[in-house]
């Protein structure tokens, strides 16, 4: 395809093949499965401080010593594995960030265990069980956190979860669809409803 006829992108996903698949494939299309919204939460408390293409480098490991981030299956994680995993360098190993992952599959089951609801039946509710679509134009136009994002980081946190601050749950809430904040100008924005 000659660069004329390339796709117009959000710009923030630069040219690296694996970030462009990510933004072409996957963000801001909207997710329901628990696994995949658990991981995604979770990915997102790792960028911390970071850029989300270190961690979507790092992705596939995760997803390996995560037992594919199942819920139940990191819930019954313990120290020990922790103190593997922290000596992987397939992984950001920051102690404080892969005990969050166990504690987040707690918090996830004991969600499901004390309200009867699902991590991701839960997350939609915040939205009103729908994608917002914003209009924005350019990176400066995006907000880091929203009254939303806020609302979503306080209710996470009361129920145990960690690494769930307002600028993660937005991110998490753009990666998942739950927000549409592909540019105007971008391709994938009409396409996922904008």
């Amino acid at each position: 395809m000659n660069e004329a006829s390339a796709p117009v992108r959000c710009s923030w996903c630069g040219t690296d093949p694996l970030y462009v698949a990510y933004h072409d494939d996957e963000w801001g299309v909207p997710e329901r499965d628990e696994a995949r919204l658990f991981e995604m939460l979770c990915l997102e408390g790792q960028q911390a401080g970071l850029s989300w293409i270190t961690v979507l480098r790092k992705r596939e490991r995760y997803r390996e010593v995560f037992a594919g981030f199942e819920i139940e299956r990191v819930a019954s994680m313990t120290g020990r594995d922790v103190d593997r995993i922290v000596t992987d360098a397939g992984v950001i190993r920051h102690r404080g960030k892969l005990e969050a992952i166990l504690d987040n599959a707690k918090a996830a089951r004991e969600l499901q265990e004390t309200e009867g609801v699902g991590l991701g039946a839960y997350l939609w509710s915040l939205v009103g069980d729908a994608p917002i679509v914003n209009r924005f134009r350019d990176l400066a136009s995006i907000p880091a956190q929203t009254e939303l994002s806020k609302a979503m980081s306080k209710g996470l946190k009361k129920r145990g979860f960690r690494f769930v601050g307002p600028t993660t749950c937005y991110a998490f809430m753009q990666a998942t669809g739950m927000v549409n904040d592909h540019f105007q100008s971008c391709f994938r924005h009409a396409e996922l409803g904008g």
